[in-house]
């Protein structure tokens, strides 16, 4: 059993800033992508970063130069640092991991922190 619990969400005015952490716990062994998706209100869920276990990163167009996804190993822990928000930026937030389950790797996907962006 795979749990991913998120964290750091919240309320701020426009070109504030919110990091958001994703903690996964339960039987892991090794994790491969890890990455942070988006539900804007009205819209569909989009990427918005990702990063590989060789450290290798994606953004979605719209935050890059903004946002910057890391991630622990050791604890198993995803963050996403979010500078300069914009009221675009508003939306569910949501941790998604890959965990490698013999020769299959497994989705798991947290509940969603919700992020709300004020002008």
């Amino acid at each position: 059993q795979v749990q991913l619990v998120e964290s750091g969400g919240g309320l701020v005015q426009a070109g504030g800033s919110l990091r958001l952490s994703c903690a996964a716990s339960g039987t892991i062994f090794s994790i491969n992508n890890m990455g942070w998706y988006r539900q804007a209100p009205g819209k569909q869920r989009e990427l918005v970063a990702s990063v590989t276990s060789g450290g290798t990163t994606n953004y979605a167009d719209s935050v890059k130069g903004r946002f910057t996804i890391s991630r622990d190993n050791a604890k198993n822990t995803v963050y996403l640092q979010m500078n300069s928000l914009k009221p675009e930026d508003t939306g569910v937030f949501y941790c998604h991991v890959g965990i490698q389950n013999g020769l299959y790797v497994m989705d798991y996907w947290g509940k969603g922190t919700l992020v709300t962006v004020s002008s």
